[in-house]
């Protein structure tokens, strides 16, 4: 299924996008797409069920703003230089572990909603990436078969990074990555039955028509289900928490000097195979 979250920000309701491309109404069977949905296998049959059956309502009126996919989440964990090519752009040695860092939820907006270059900022960066969407409380699991089976679904997540804040301003790259609107998210939230090989999806990242990105999930150092696994043995995953899996090469802080850093005005479109497609216009912040 393909789950989303559609109308003005904060007041977004829980919609389904059919097999025919059609937008359907949920509200009359579920509250919201959240932690607590995806947890509910009943609750997620009922959306299948109804959804095979032809039941649910098209909503009236003009086409309305497509939001986050997943609403309340718990925590956004994410994996640097978890690409083969993109650790060699960077310079930088593949990892022997995942490296961990935070992205705060109130850093989400819709896939096409307005991104934010930061004040004082001259290195904000793109990167596409692959979100995986928790299920199932997920505490030491013992295999990759184990931490696949922890997941919900998967979304198209852009990481925008402010690359001085994040490498020049004192180490932490937090600072560089939780400026606000710096994680569009959708524009839907896949199950995880549509996307039998997480490793074998294509990701694109264009900036004012140019593509910039063009990778794939088998260069991940660390394949989807280990990620989850790893993540588990240093923190408990719940129903509704993200995982942003890294992205491939092609970023502005890889390419030679001038960079081409994202400036005001500046279209980024990106997409993975199967999950949707984003358009932001950058602003200042």
């Amino acid at each position: 299924m393909k789950l989303l979250r559609v109308g003005t920000p904060g007041q977004e309701r829980p919609a389904l996008l059919d097999a025919d491309g059609t937008l359907r109404d949920l509200t009359g069977l579920v509250a919201d797409i959240d932690g607590t949905l995806l947890a509910d296998a009943e609750a997620l049959g009922r959306i299948r069920a109804a959804a095979d059956a032809g039941a649910l309502p098209v909503p009236a009126g003009a086409a309305p703003r497509i939001g986050p996919p997943l609403a309340r989440i718990g925590k956004i964990v994410c994996i640097g230089l978890n690409y083969h090519d993109h650790a060699r752009e960077t310079g930088a040695e593949p990892p022997s572990e995942p490296v961990i860092f935070f992205k705060a939820p109130d850093t989400v907006v819709g896939p096409d909603d307005t991104v934010l270059i930061p004040r004082g900022s001259a290195k904000t960066d793109w990167e596409v990436e692959l979100a995986v969407v928790i299920g199932r409380t997920a505490r030491y699991l013992e295999s990759a078969e184990a931490g696949l089976a922890h997941v919900a679904g998967y979304a198209v997540a852009h990481d925008v990074s402010e690359r001085e804040f994040q490498t020049e301003r004192g180490g932490t790259w937090d600072k560089g990555k939780n400026c606000e609107t710096f994680n569009p998210l959708g524009p839907w939230l896949v199950t995880a039955d549509e996307v039998p090989d997480p490793q074998a999806l294509s990701l694109r990242l264009w900036v004012n028509g140019e593509l910039k990105q063009d990778g794939t999930t088998a260069e991940q150092i660390f394949p989807v289900g280990e990620v989850v696994r790893y993540v588990s043995q240093f923190m408990t995953l719940y129903p509704g928490d993200v995982i942003n899996t890294g992205t491939p090469a092609g970023v502005a802080m890889g390419r030679p000097e001038p960079k081409p850093y994202l400036r005001p005005g500046d279209v980024v479109e990106l997409e993975v195979t199967g999950l949707g497609r984003q358009r932001q216009v950058l602003a200042r912040a």
